[in-house]
């Protein structure tokens, strides 16, 4: 269903039988009460309000879906870095490896003072 596509009567149809999903699809969320709409249906002169309750009662349960959401990202975040912060340091190599050149200069140096390269 294109939203809007229906009238405000089949969405408090829809919303009565709990069939929320296909309120939704049907334009729920876009619903503004219009002069006239309380006098759709006789049983239901309350029909505005009772749409726009189920809108309000969808936004939070969106709202709390985030929070919730957002809340167990964030305890996520904060357990990767407590296991970071728990993690032994990398052990430093015994000497910082040296370019090839410098390499070469510096057993050469040694060889000249008569020490053993490594």
């Amino acid at each position: 269903m294109h939203p809007l596509s229906v009238s405000a009567l089949q969405l408090l149809r829809l919303v009565a039988a709990d069939d929320l999903d296909a309120a939704l699809e049907a334009g729920l969320m876009a619903y503004v009460p219009r002069p006239g709409d309380e006098a759709l249906d006789p049983h239901h002169p309350d029909l505005p309000q009772r749409l726009l309750q189920a809108q309000q009662r969808l936004q939070q349960a969106w709202a709390a879906r985030a929070r919730h959401q957002a809340r167990t990202a964030r305890l996520a975040r904060r357990a990767a870095e407590r296991e970071a912060r728990r993690a032994p340091p990398p052990l430093p190599d015994r000497r910082p490896a040296l370019p090839a050149a410098a390499a070469a200069i510096l057993a050469r140096a040694q060889a000249r003072a008569g020490k053993p390269s490594p």
